[in-house]
């Protein structure tokens, strides 16, 4: 079971019945005896392997390596993380920190980097422990969350006059949305092709209905914590998202109570809504941040 690889093939429940009873006794009693923790980190990462053509894209597309560390107090050790940075020829353009979602690493997301930085962003996309050449670890929620914090004040310490904005993709955008009410200093949150919690992505797949909503811990709930976000929010999702419905996206959308907008991008799948929807994205980043490409 992979949480982030289900097609919509998979969202349909069996009619739970007596016969099945036995099996949710089992389960129940296999997640008590087993570190369940661990396994669903595994599942909903999925941390992808070291991007070893790293040179090769930042020579292609202008892409320049970083590293941000910093002392994690979740693990009491050194971190350093992996990045990639798009500067902009104007120095007084938006700075814009790019969460990528599970199983990729960065060279997952150069294309999409490029994009925004051609709306006018300079963006810094960052590895998350576990991914790419970061420090390695079995990711958490706590975890990643802190990663991104590290990023964020790393770009608040060399842009400090500069407007500074989150953008995450997919588990990225669950990621953005915490950091979003965590940081007092951030002019806009962009999140893209996201979900409104574990549990609640958990609960459409086929075997949704089997109980174990209690033991999942890593939960991402970015639909108890938009209405926190202060600044004003762009929800973007493709209509032909096969990955995460689109009304996971409108759900965050309808309980956000920031100036807001929502962009469905028709015909856009979970991946490539950056380039079918891009008259769109620039279109709303005029409109909502007043930023011109």
């Amino acid at each position: 079971m992979k949480l982030f690889s289900l097609r919509l093939a998979d969202l349909s429940p069996p009619r739970p019945n007596w016969r099945w009873r036995g099996s949710v006794a089992a389960l129940a009693a296999l997640m008590s005896c087993m570190n369940f923790e661990t396994q669903q980190r595994k599942w909903i990462f999925q941390a992808g392997l070291p991007n070893d053509s790293a040179s090769t894209q930042e020579s292609s597309l202008g892409l320049k390596e970083r590293w941000v560390e910093f002392d994690s107090t979740e693990t009491g050790s050194p971190v350093k993380l992996h990045a990639l940075w798009l500067a902009q020829a104007r120095a007084d353009a938006p700075v814009l920190l790019y969460l990528h979602g599970a199983r990729w690493d960065l060279r997952g997301s150069t294309q999409r980097m490029e994009r925004l930085h051609e709306l006018g962003f300079a963006v810094l996309g960052i590895d998350y422990r576990g991914f790419g050449r970061s420090t390695a670890a079995l990711p958490s929620e706590r975890m990643v969350c802190e990663d991104a914090r590290a990023a964020w004040q790393w770009l608040a310490q060399r842009f400090p006059d500069a407007q500074r904005y989150v953008y995450g993709h997919s588990l990225g955008g669950a990621i953005a949305v915490q950091l979003a009410t965590e940081v007092a200093d951030a002019a806009g949150l962009i999140i893209e092709g996201t979900f409104t919690s574990i549990p609640d992505l958990y609960a459409g797949m086929k075997w949704g209905w089997l109980p174990i909503e209690p033991w999942i811990t890593q939960r991402f709930d970015s639909a108890q914590r938009v209405a926190q976000v202060q600044v004003p929010l762009l929800v973007v999702h493709g209509s032909a998202d096969e990955l995460i419905h689109p009304d996971h996206g409108r759900t965050l959308f309808e309980r956000a109570t920031a100036r807001k907008r929502f962009l469905l991008i028709e015909g856009g799948s979970h991946h490539d809504t950056h380039a079918v929807g891009y008259a769109q994205y620039r279109e709303a980043l005029r409109d909502l941040f007043g930023i011109a490409a």
